[in-house]
C-alpha cells in the first residue's frame, strides 16, 4: 500500500472511531451490531462497513466497548464522548487542548498525552471536571502537524536518536542508519517524523539537513529558523526569476511616472541597513506649506502576482531579523539592490505626497507611481546630530521635517494614541561574530521623525481606500493593521502592578486608559522601573494583527491604518500597494482571498517575533558564557510558579533564579498579587525588586542563563 493510501485509511479509521465512540456514549444502553452502527452512521460502502467491524473489535480490546454477545456491542466503562482540538504542549510536558467555542482549554497531564505532539489535532475524552477546569486524556491523533524538528544527534553503534531542542517536543526521534544522511554524534540536525507505529514508544524519522557543531552561531541560528518553520535559502526557481530583473529603469516606464529626481530626497535608516524601503523628499512652497514626499520602494512593479517571487514572498510573509543576520522576504538582488532606494541611483517608487502646515495639518495629498533619486543616505545618528546641533548638510530641511513630525506626534497623542518610548537590546559583535558588548538603544528624534511620516502615510492610504462615507461605492477590500481595545481585566492587573511602585492608575473607559498610561509614562520616564512598567503596559494590551475587517488601531489612535511603507520586508505592504494601484486606476485586477492572506501573514509575523526573541536569548547566553561565577546587580522583571526572572543592570541580559534553588523557605507564587513569598518567613519577591545575583550556569543549546541569589 502506498504511503498516501495508508495515510488516508488511517484518517478514515480515526474519523470512524470518533463517530462510533460518540454514538455509544450518546446511547449507553443500546446493543448494536456492525450493520446497525453502519446504518446509524449512514455508511453504505462494503469496504468501509468491514472497517467498522474491525474498529468495533479493537475498541473491545481497548475496553472502550463490551461485546455482550457474538457480534453485539455496548458502551463499556471507558466509553465517553470525545472532543476534538489542537494540542498546545507546555515546556514542562503537560498540554492543553484548545477547542474552538470552548471557553476553557482542556488540561492533559504528561501521562495522558499518548502520542500527541505540540500542534497536533487530537481527540480527547474528559476524565475530570471541576467547575470550569476540565481534564482529559488523548485517545487519538487525528492530524499530525507537519513539522521539522531541530535537535542534537545521539549516534550509537546500532541505533540513533534525534534529541529535540524544543522542550515542547518531549520525545526523541528514532533514526535508522539509512536515514542518518551522514550525521555524526553530537551534531545539530534537522529531522522529520516519517512514522509512529502503534507499538513503538518513539516516532521514526529521517535527517533532512546537518547543521553542524552545536554552539556555533551558524548552527544555532539555522536551528532557530528551522524550529520556527522559516526557510533560510530560496528555491532555485525564485533565484532564477529574481536574477532576470535588471537594475536599469526602462525609459517607457519612467515616462508614465511623476518625476521627482530633481527634488531634494534622502533616506534616514539604521547605520547597518542595506534594504532602504523609504525616502523623504521636501519642497518649500510659496504659500507657506511644506510638500513632503514619502517615497516607498515600488516592489509591486517587479514582483508580479502569481510569480515565483510573489508566491515565495507570501509564504515567508516578512523578513526575519536575527541578531547577526537578516533572512529577507525577497532575494538580496531585489531587497538590497533593485528595489532598495540607494543614494545616487534612479529608483521606482510608489509615493504619498502631502502639502502640510507647520502644525502637521494635511491640506492636499496625492498618491501615485514615481521615479526618484536619493541625494543622500543618513544614518539615524547623523540626522540626530543635525537635529541637536542645528548644523550640517540639509539642516534646514531636516529641522523643518522634525518640527512637523513633533506636531504630528502631539496631535496623535491628543487623539488617543499611546506614547511608547521604544528601546531595544543591540549586540555589538566582534569579527568572529561573538557579542563584545550589549547596549540598549532608545528612540530619539531622528527615529521619531521617520516614524511619524510613515504613520501619516499608512493612515492616509488606509483612509483613502476604506473611508467611503462620501463616495457612492463600497470600500475596496484591503488588509488593515488592526489593534483591538484592551481587556479591562488585564488593565486592572496592570493597575495592581504599578501600585507596587507607589503609583496610582485608574480609568473610566477605553480612552482613559491610553491618556492615563501616557501620563504615567511621562511621570516615570526617568525612574529605574520605567522600562519594566512600559513593558507590562504593552502586555496588558491586545496584539496587533492583520485583518480585512477594520476595527481601527487602538494603540495609535487611528480609525484607519494599513501597512504601506515597507514592501521589501512585509507582504502586507505589497498587497496594499496592489489594492491602492487598482483604486487609483479604477482597475479590478484579481487578488487572492485577502482574509486568508491576512491570517497567514499574522502567523508568519508571530513566528518571526519568536525567532528574533530566541536569537536574542542565544546571544545573551553567549555573552555570559565566560562570566559564570561572576556577581551582578539586577532587578526582577518576571515572576512565575517556577522562577524569578532577573535583568542584569550592567548588560541587560536576563536570567532566572529557580524557586527550587531558594532553600531557606518554601516559596509560593501568588498569581493574584503577582509576587512570590516564603510560607514561613513571609519574605516577598516583587517585580522591580533589586537583587544581587551570581551566574551559576549558561546553556547555549537551551538559550538559558541560571542565576542564584547572593543577597
Amino acid at each position: 500500500m502506498s504511503r498516501s493510501k495508508k495515510k488516508n485509511k488511517n484518517k478514515l479509521s480515526s474519523k470512524l472511531r470518533t463517530e462510533i465512540r460518540n454514538l455509544f456514549a450518546d446511547n449507553p444502553n443500546k446493543q448494536l451490531n456492525y450493520k446497525q452502527v453502519a446504518g446509524l452512521l449512514d455508511v453504505h460502502d462494503p469496504q468501509v462497513r468491514k472497517l467498522i467491524y474491525t474498529i468495533l473489535n479493537e475498541m473491545v480490546k481497548d475496553d472502550e466497548l463490551k461485546e455482550t454477545q457474538r457480534g453485539k456491542f455496548k458502551a463499556g466503562g471507558k466509553t465517553k464522548r470525545s472532543i476534538q482540538g489542537v494540542m498546545d504542549v507546555s515546556k514542562r510536558g503537560a498540554g492543553y487542548v484548545i477547542v474552538e467555542g470552548l471557553d476553557e482549554d482542556i488540561y492533559v497531564s504528561e501521562n495522558n498525552m499518548g502520542k500527541a505532539l505540540n500542534g497536533d489535532k487530537v481527540e480527547v475524552v474528559i476524565t475530570k471536571s471541576r467547575g470550569k477546569r476540565l481534564e482529559g486524556k488523548v485517545v487519538d491523533v487525528l492530524d499530525r502537524k507537519e513539522r521539522l524538528i531541530v535537535g542534537t544527534l545521539d549516534v550509537q553503534d546500532h541505533f540513533s536518536f534525534l534529541i529535540p531542542d524544543d522542550p515542547k517536543i518531549n520525545v526523541d526521534v528514532f533514526i535508522s542508519g539509512s536515514n542518518l544522511n551522514g550525521g555524526q554524534n553530537g551534531q545539530k540536525a534537522i529531522g522529520a517524523i516519517t512514522d509512529w507505529p502503534e507499538s513503538a514508544k518513539n516516532p521514526f524519522g529521517k535527517i533532512i539537513e546537518i547543521l553542524g557543531k552545536p554552539g556555533t552561531n551558524e548552527a544555532e541560528m539555522k536551528s532557530i529558523l528551522a524550529a520556527n518553520g522559516i526557510n533560510f535559502t530560496f528555491p532555485d526557481e525564485v533565484m532564477a526569476e529574481a536574477n532576470t530583473i535588471s537594475l536599469e529603469l526602462p525609459k517607457e516606464e519612467i515616462a508614465k511616472r511623476n518625476d521627482f529626481r530633481n527634488i531634494l530626497t534622502f533616506t534616514i535608516d539604521p547605520a547597518d541597513a542595506k534594504d532602504f524601503d523609504d525616502a523623504l523628499s521636501i519642497e518649500f512652497l510659496e504659500n507657506g506649506l511644506t510638500r513632503v514626499g514619502v517615497h516607498i520602494a515600488d516592489v509591486g512593479h517587479y514582483v508580479q502576482p502569481d510569480s515565483y517571487l510573489d508566491k515565495e514572498a507570501m509564504e515567508r510573509g516578512n523578513s526575519v531579523y536575527l541578531v547577526d543576520r537578516v533572512i529577507p522576504m525577497l532575494p538580496e538582488h531585489l531587497s538590497n539592490g533593485v528595489c532598495s532606494l540607494r543614494p545616487k541611483e534612479d529608483k521606482f517608487a510608489f509615493s504619498g505626497v502631502f502639502d502640510l502646515t507647520d502644525e502637521g495639518v494635511v491640506k492636499k495629498q496625492w498618491f501615485g507611481k514615481t521615479v526618484i533619486n536619493s541625494d543622500k543616505r543618513f544614518a539615524y545618528e547623523d540626522a540626530q546630530e543635525i537635529i541637536e546641533s542645528g548644523k550640517g548638510e540639509f539642516a534646514k530641511e531636516i529641522l523643518k521635517l522634525n518640527g512637523i513630525a513633533k506636531n504630528l506626534r502631539e496631535a496623535r497623542m491628543k487623539h488617543g494614541g499611546l506614547e511608547i518610548h521604544a528601546s531595544e537590546i543591540r549586540f555589538l559583535l566582534d569579527e568572529e561574530g561573538h557579542p563584545a558588548e550589549v547596549v540598549k538603544k532608545l528612540q530619539k528624534d531622528a527615529n521619531k521623525l521617520i516614524e511619524e511620516f510613515m504613520l501619516l502615510t499608512n493612515r492616509s492610504v488606509g483612509k483613502y481606500v476604506g473611508d467611503v462615507k462620501n463616495k457612492q461605492k463600497k470600500p475596496a477590500e484591503i488588509i488593515y493593521r488592526v489593534h483591538d481595545r484592551p481587556d479591562m481585566e488585564k488593565v486592572q492587573q496592570f493597575a495592581v502592578f504599578v501600585s507596587k511602585f507607589g503609583k496610582k492608575f485608574s480609568f473610566k473607559n477605553d480612552r482613559d486608559i491610553a491618556k492615563n498610561m501616557n501620563r504615567l509614562f511621562e511621570e516615570m520616564k526617568d525612574e529605574a522601573e520605567f522600562n519594566m512598567v512600559q513593558s507590562m503596559a504593552i502586555k496588558s494590551m491586545a496584539k496587533a494583527v492583520y485583518d480585512t475587517e477594520n476595527i481601527g488601531h487602538y494603540g495609535l489612535g487611528f480609525d484607519y491604518y494599513v501597512h504601506f511603507t515597507s514592501p521589501i520586508r512585509r507582504y502586507a505592504d505589497l498587497i496594499v500597494h496592489r489594492v491602492l494601484f487598482n483604486e487609483l486606476n479604477k482597475e479590478k485586477k484579481r487578488l487572492p482571498r485577502l482574509k486568508d492572506v491576512a491570517d497567514h501573514i499574522s502567523q508568519t509575523e508571530r513566528r518571526a517575533v519568536e525567532a528574533e526573541r530566541t536569537s536574542s536569548k542565544y546571544f545573551q547566553a553567549l555573552f555570559l558564557e565566560d562570566k559564570q561565577g561572576e556577581v551582578f546587580n539586577g532587578f526582577i522583571t518576571g515572576l512565575t510558579e517556577w522562577g524569578i526572572y532577573v535583568e542584569l543592570e550592567e548588560n541587560y541580559c536576563e536570567g532566572m533564579i529557580s524557586v527550587k534553588a531558594l532553600r531557606d523557605d518554601h516559596y509560593v507564587f501568588d498569581e493574584k498579587e503577582y509576587l512570590i513569598y516564603g510560607k514561613r518567613s513571609g519574605e516577598e519577591f516583587n517585580l522591580g525588586d533589586h537583587l544581587k545575583v551570581r551566574v551559576v550556569n549558561v546553556s547555549l543549546s537551551k538559550k538559558q542563563i541560571d542565576l542564584e541569589l547572593v543577597d
